[in-house]
């Protein structure tokens, strides 16, 4: 019976061992293990995950405002780069923390501590957390970027419209340029302007990544103008080389007009001369020897002109026949007033009443006004006109002798009508005022 009792002895102790090394339960050691880490595993699954999350919500951020940033420098656009580099910076933090993490435990290893699997859970977990908590601050910022986003790219969508228009016009020019060189004119100036835009279309090339969205669509715009222009005057130039040609010619027709009329200047002169006193005709004298002068620059002018027409250098032609037509205007005037003073002369020798009658009018028509609604007339407008009447008075006494200075006489009647007009003027200039 000793026996017996000592063989179930033995016997439950070695019933009891598995369960000894299960710790008193009734699951196998290695099964827990395993749970452990299983548990660990979908932790590392999880914080993963909301790694990756977190680290697309970053890249997607990043991109918004890079996009902002390079459109935007407004004082509210540089306080959102700058939240976005501080969050940035917690981002990259939580990051590393997770990275350690995952990096302090094994849980593929064969042999893995329950203790360890346990402490791996939780620290992955926190980092999920935590990974979590950021994406949610990231997508918190993000919707605050939204206005400065969307003016931001609304002004990107300008830049690819902006940078083709740019070289459209730039092609458009180019073949403005190639037909007029076809016709045979050189189109040296607008090929010079053309060849300067070369620079800038490599930096519209370039794009507003690197040189930004204002600094691009201001390039663009100023390409675009200068390249209009460029066309324009290359697509010009055809009839501008007419034009010249129809000036030149128009300029030596009347040149030679002005020559025939240049002839009849000395015969007028002698008649000065012999009707009138010197007074009368003195100014006139040196308006042959001008005359000729005039006609003889002019001429150079537009030999000038057709030079350079013909070696197409357009604004060196454009200012002769410029230089040529002031030269034939001044004569053309000097010899006019000479015919002019004739007719003048003439006419108030013969009724020099008719003068005298025509400017007291005026004189007595601006006192009428000046008296309109009043007992006496304002001093600043009696004053010019008493002052007008004693300079007619004047005048016509002047009219006596054999020769009298007719010249002088004309040249008072018309100051006095000018001061009569000067005063009707400022009349009806205080009347219209209300004063």
């Amino acid at each position: 019976m000793q026996v017996g009792a000592g063989v179930v002895v033995a016997a439950v102790g070695v019933a009891a061992l598995p369960g000894s090394f299960a710790g008193g339960g009734t699951r196998p050691w290695w099964r827990r293990n395993e749970n452990m880490r299983a548990d660990a595993q979908a932790a590392r699954d999880a914080a993963a995950q909301a790694f990756y999350e977190l680290d697309s919500a970053q890249r997607d951020v990043r991109i918004s405002v890079e996009t902002v940033k390079a459109v935007d420098s407004s004082p509210i656009a540089r306080r959102a780069v700058a939240e976005f580099d501080e969050l940035s910076r917690r981002v990259d933090e939580t990051s590393g923390a997770y990275i350690a993490a995952l990096d302090a435990h094994d849980l593929d290893a064969a042999e893995l501590d329950t203790g360890v699997a346990a402490r791996a859970r939780r620290e992955l977990e926190q980092s999920r957390q935590q990974l979590l908590r950021m994406k949610d601050e990231l997508e918190k910022y993000h919707r605050t970027l939204e206005p400065l986003l969307s003016r931001a790219e609304t002004q990107l969508a300008q830049v690819a419209p902006a940078v083709e228009r740019a070289k459209q016009a730039l092609l458009a020019a180019t073949a403005a340029l190639d037909a007029v060189r076809e016709a045979g004119l050189r189109a040296d100036e607008p090929a010079r302007q053309l060849a300067a835009l070369g620079p800038e279309l490599t930096l519209l090339n370039e794009g507003a990544g690197r040189h930004g969205v204002q600094e691009t669509l201001q390039r663009a715009g100023e390409v675009m103008r200068r390249a209009e222009a460029v066309r324009g005057e290359a697509e010009h130039l055809p009839e501008r080389a007419r034009e010249i040609d129809r000036r030149v010619v128009s300029l030596r027709t009347r040149m030679e007009a002005l020559e025939t009329k240049a002839g009849t200047v000395e015969p007028t002169l002698s008649e000065l001369r012999r009707r009138f006193s010197s007074e009368c005709w003195q100014d006139l004298q040196r308006v042959p020897q001008q005359t000729a002068e005039s006609v003889k620059a002019a001429r150079a002018r537009l030999d000038e002109a057709a030079a350079a027409r013909d070696g197409q250098r357009w604004a060196d032609a454009t200012a002769a026949l410029g230089t040529a037509r002031a030269l034939l205007n001044t004569s053309d005037g000097a010899v006019a007033a000479v015919g002019e003073r004739l007719r003048q002369l003439t006419e108030v020798e013969r009724d020099p009443k008719a003068e005298i009658e025509r400017t007291r009018f005026a004189v007595r028509d601006a006192q009428r006004l000046a008296m309109t609604g009043r007992s006496a007339p304002d001093p600043r407008h009696a004053g010019p006109l008493d002052a007008a009447v004693g300079r007619l008075d004047r005048a016509v006494e002047g009219l006596t002798g054999r020769h009298p200075d007719y010249w002088r006489f004309l040249q008072e009647m018309a100051a006095v009508r000018e001061t009569a007009a000067q005063v009707v003027q400022q009349i009806r200039g205080e009347l219209g005022s209300g004063h």
